[in-house]
């Protein structure tokens, strides 16, 4: 069962205490997952277990997502200001400069962690942040779309559509390859989670100033991407090895831009080979 931690943050009035939820399992080194804007920690659900055999794995709700709390009123969700927090509650979880690996949102601020020397070793699967700002406004304004839908339809409607493989191709399959492999209690789970996370519009728009154009010296970089992924699209990946050139660059053949769910041996993989 999911465990939820307070612990106390700088804010710009001061330390504040908030809390995260988050998912632990697993003997070994330790391994913090970090899941993409609009998700929560059940994105990391296909390759828990396996990464358990061999880590001790914690997936966390990011703040504002999932059953974690918003930040505190007056702390943007900027790298700044998150990093510090994700510093803050892996030393009130016990975990000491673990390996990271993220998703998305979750990737750039794997990255981060890396440049910031708070972490062991980086795995970022289709990192945000390396885009043109064309291709930055295409993933917003498809995140807003998606956002909009999932506020849009009533429950009954996103239950109902789950239980078919055309419904969750019409729920996911902008970050799924293979949507249909989703269950459908997950497709339903994540879809309330989109709509109900508290910490979108503020990250979303936090976003439009980031570029990761930084090396991540003395830390291991591996930068993954999905072929298929249709939100960030994988030559994004190549400006990614030319921004951190002593990175590792993956190929993740049929996989969008959640891979997790469609290739979870692969992804395990390269998140155990990354983490080394």
């Amino acid at each position: 069962m999911p465990a939820r931690i307070a612990f106390s943050i700088e804010t710009p009035s001061g330390p504040r205490t908030t809390s995260l939820t988050y998912e632990r399992r697993g003997a070994g080194e330790p391994l913090l997952l970090l899941h993409g804007i609009g998700h929560h920690w059940q994105a990391w659900e296909p390759v828990l277990d396996i990464l358990a055999g061999q880590r001790e794995v914690i997936a966390v709700d990011l703040p504002g997502f999932g059953a974690s709390d918003r930040l505190p009123e007056g702390c943007p969700y900027d790298l700044p200001s998150v990093v510090p927090v994700l510093g803050a509650f892996c030393e009130a979880v016990g975990f000491d400069r673990p390996h990271v690996a993220g998703n998305s949102l979750g990737g750039l601020l794997a990255i981060e962690l890396g440049r910031e020397k708070l972490v062991r070793s980086v795995t970022a699967l289709s990192p945000a942040g390396f885009w043109s700002e064309a291709e930055r406004r295409y993933a917003f304004g498809t995140l807003r779309a998606m956002r909009g839908a999932a506020l849009a339809m009533p429950v009954p409607v996103i239950e109902r559509l789950s239980r078919t493989p055309a419904g969750r191709t019409v729920l996911t399959s902008t970050i799924y390859a293979r949507p249909g492999r989703r269950s459908p209690e997950a497709v339903v789970a994540e879809t309330l989670a989109l709509r109900e996370a508290t910490g979108f519009h503020q990250t979303l728009a936090a976003g439009r100033a980031a570029r990761f154009r930084d090396d991540v010296p003395a830390v291991p970089v591996t930068v993954a991407w999905g072929t298929r992924d249709r939100l960030l699209l994988r030559r994004q990946g190549v400006r990614a090895k030319h921004a951190l050139p002593d990175a590792r660059l993956v190929r993740l053949p049929g996989c969008g831009h959640v891979p997790m769910n469609d290739d979870p041996a692969l992804v395990a993989r390269v998140v155990l080979d990354g983490s080394r």
